[in-house]
């Protein structure tokens, strides 16, 4: 009896393997159809994937100029077909048994096409497992999107028809320990996706209640298809609590007001060839007594080479980021950083070029570049406890709400190295590890007597050094209940105020952070609700310089000070 169970599950276990494994002995069969957009235009050059059950490729065409393709000589059984182009989300079409001649019609969406990220809803413990942890869904509560475990991010039904194409967010924040956004802040979020490929986002952030700034953006981008896309940032930033006590031309100014527009262009010459070239028009100003404007065109450029795998690039620009360019729905991702030399209004640029390469696949990836640097008007932030009587510090933009305070430091140049390595884990968690080499101002220790000298001749002491920076990130989704988080510590020598590699894109910020967003609640219909969030920066209060002046005022130099913002965000 024993062995004729055993029998019995072998046999069974062998009906299971067949019915998932091509039939080798049947005649061959083959695959057709057309791939388009979500408005119908056909796809050219798009590529096409024939995949087995545990989606490993099996064949890849390309797309005629009808947008059409055909993949002969197939054997029969269960297969999966994927199609990607340039700028869409790939599209997937799971479960297809092919026996002779099938045709298969893909649509490619853009990321905007479809609605907004939602966790899985909760099944029943008896329920079949999905083989996706998050889905984008749209109004009839249908998936949209899904990240499989070992593949990449994929449309997994053909179109979006029926889903919003407008969507609002409402949220109130308080903040601590950040250069001109302290206190509490309002901000409202419109994004938009009309017709004909183009996409709108409009965003405004402020509080109502008092003088703190205000910040607000509108952005624009059309698609081009295959050829490309078009896009146009405008941001503003108004912060009249910003005070400045130069020591010519703008003394005693009150209030800094900054305007940028920014344009691009993206070019796809092919699958393997792409380009971004753009510019960035700034104005800034002091709002009231001005010695004049501050005014620069900042152009960019990048060129990118990929074969399978692996992509060689060349980038040029001349804007460093700023600590929110890891959003651009926040305005301050797309306005340099202003500030203030010898009681004039400046604006930190350079000049930026980088040679890298990468390999990436949808588990782990790596990536090496070399690079070479100009800074102009290095960004130096301190935080100022000023003693009774004692006059604000010259030649630096103050913000009294905060009580930090931003000057320029020595312009200087360097040259380096950036390797970063990533893996995804289980969980759907990913770490990412990464080690710079490169130039940095960095401030002498401070005396032990107090220093007879004021802001500006702290300052004239910085100097560029050669450091390295260490920096490794963890990011993640709680199963069950849906909360985001990240955590990141970067670490550089103490002594450097600024950071190793400006330019480089998707920095780690400074030291210790912690980002969380939980959700709180969802409407019935899975769309839209309430998360709280929280974002702690230097948790540990490192790399402070401090300095203590001989009228009884203490500077605390630091390349990022210690901040907390938490708040509430609804989404409807």
């Amino acid at each position: 009896m024993v062995k004729m169970g055993r029998l019995q599950l072998v046999f069974f276990a062998a009906l299971i393997a067949m019915g998932s494994v091509p039939v080798h002995g049947a005649p061959p069969g083959s695959v057709s159809g057309l791939v388009r957009d979500s408005g119908g235009v056909p796809q050219i050059g798009a590529v096409v994937q024939l995949l087995r059950p545990d989606l490993s490729v099996i064949a890849s065409v390309y797309t005629d100029g009808r947008g059409q393709f055909t993949i002969p000589s197939v054997v029969p059984g269960r297969y999966a077909v994927k199609a990607m182009g340039t700028s869409f989300l790939p599209s997937v079409r799971e479960n297809i048994h092919i026996r002779t001649h099938t045709v298969v019609n893909l649509t490619l969406n853009t990321l905007y096409e479809v609605m907004q990220w939602l966790p899985a809803e909760p099944r029943a413990g008896d329920a079949q497992r999905d083989d996706w942890a998050w889905t984008l869904r749209s109004a009839a509560n249908r998936p949209l999107l899904r990240w499989l475990e070992d593949g990449p991010l994929v449309v997994v039904s053909d179109g979006s028809r029926g889903a919003p194409r407008l969507k609002a967010r409402l949220m109130a924040t308080g903040q601590e320990g950040t250069f001109g956004e302290s206190g509490e802040r309002f901000s409202a979020t419109v994004e938009e996706t009309p017709s004909d490929s183009r996409e709108l986002l409009a965003r405004v952030d402020f509080d109502p209640e008092s003088d703190a700034g205000m910040e607000s953006m509108l952005g624009f981008r059309q698609d081009l298809g295959f050829a490309g896309s078009v896009q146009s940032v405008g941001a503003v930033a108004i912060h009249p609590e910003i005070e400045s006590a130069g020591n010519q031309g703008a003394t005693g100014a009150t209030g800094v007001e900054e305007a940028a527009v920014r344009s691009w262009e993206n070019l796809h010459l092919g699958d393997e060839l792409e380009a971004e070239v753009g510019s960035t028009q700034v104005v800034a100003r002091f709002a009231q007594h001005s010695a004049g404007t501050a005014a620069a065109a900042l152009p960019f450029a990048t060129v990118a080479w990929r074969e399978g795998s692996s992509t060689v690039h060349y980038r040029m620009a001349t804007l460093i980021p700023g600590a929110q360019a890891s959003d651009d729905t926040h305005a301050q991702a797309w306005l340099p950083q202003l500030v203030a030399r010898n009681g004039e209004l400046v604006i930190e640029h350079g000049l930026h070029q980088e040679i890298g390469w990468e390999r990436r696949s949808d588990t782990s990836g790596v990536a090496v570049m070399v690079y070479a640097d100009r800074v102009d008007n290095p960004v130096i932030e301190a935080m100022g406890h000023f003693a009774a009587g004692a006059p604000v510090a010259g030649a630096m933009l103050f913000d009294p709400i905060s009580g930090l305070m931003r000057a320029a430091g020595p312009d200087f140049s360097t040259a380096g190295i950036l390797a970063s390595a990533q893996r995804s884990l289980p969980g759907d968690n990913l770490i990412r590890v990464s080690y710079t080499n490169g130039g940095a101002l960095a401030l002498p220790a401070a005396p032990s007597t107090p220093v007879v000298a004021g802001l500006t001749q702290v300052l004239a002491t910085a100097r560029p050094r050669r450091a390295a920076m260490y920096s490794v990130s963890l990011s993640g989704t709680l199963e069950g209940t849906g909360t985001h988080w990240r955590a990141t510590y970067s670490w550089q020598p103490e002594d450097t105020v600024t950071g190793v590699a400006p330019y480089a894109a998707n920095n780690i910020e400074p030291y210790l952070n912690l980002h969380i967003r939980q959700p709180l609640h969802r409407r019935g219909d899975s769309v839209g609700g309430f998360e709280a969030l929280l974002d702690v920066r230097n948790l540990l209060a490192e790399g402070y310089r401090p300095y203590l002046l001989n009228n009884g005022s203490v500077l605390i130099f630091a390349q990022d000070q210690r901040g907390i913002q938490g708040g509430l965000e609804f989404t409807f």
